[in-house]
């Protein structure tokens, strides 16, 4: 008769010795003036070289209709960074994201370097909301960005994610505690401008 094989083991499994190599902000800025990533759309998230898809019609529209509403939200004191450079503090080795949208306080001017903070971040999703929902939202909540926003155009729905908390001690992340899914005929407003509101509608193309 076979034995019956337990259903737990106190025994670890065995390293296969395989790490993958995680780069810094550094090195990654390294390599981009080496030319490694020549005509190439690029972001660094948790220390892996992201390659991004090209930018369709539908994304494009719908990042322009973005920006201009929250324009609008937040005439004073702040500005609009379409698809620029975000260094997120606190990761490691390394996230540089490149976000569709983002409300920066204070102007251009203000920043001698890529901000690293945000009044809200919004991401437009085609083909990449699982990312978007997961890894991005994650690496936001990271940076204590309250207001993380998830256009998704192929739903046609806003993902609104806020709260931003640390998981149990042990796992190393943090992640968003608030998650609401809007229709397009609903509004949202910004934590930060709280007197607009905007038709989901008005974002998408």
């Amino acid at each position: 008769m076979l034995a019956t094989a337990p259903t737990t083991s106190t025994t670890p499994p065995p390293s296969t010795g395989l790490r993958p190599w995680r780069w810094t902000r550094e090195q990654y800025y390294e390599l981009g003036k080496l030319g490694f990533f020549q005509g190439k759309r690029v972001e660094l998230l948790y220390g892996e070289i992201v390659e991004m898809s090209p930018i369709n019609w539908p994304h494009a529209l719908a990042v322009g209709l973005v920006s201009d509403a929250l324009a609008l939200a937040f005439p004073v004191g702040f500005y609009v960074s379409v698809q620029q450079p975000f260094a997120v503090p606190g990761s490691v080795p390394g996230s540089e994201p490149q976000p569709d949208v983002a409300v920066i306080p204070g102007s251009r001017r203000n920043y001698a370097t890529h901000p690293d903070r945000a009044a809200i971040i919004v991401e437009v999703a085609n083909t990449t909301f699982a990312t978007d929902s997961t890894t991005k939202a994650e690496l936001y909540a990271t940076a204590s960005i309250l207001d993380y926003w998830l256009l998704d155009l192929e739903r046609r729905q806003l993902h609104v994610f806020r709260d931003p908390v640390a998981l149990p001690a042990g796992l190393g992340a943090t992640a968003y505690r608030k998650h609401v899914t809007l229709a397009e005929t609903d509004t949202a407003s910004p934590l930060a401008a709280p007197t607009a509101n905007i038709f989901v509608r008005d974002l998408l193309p």
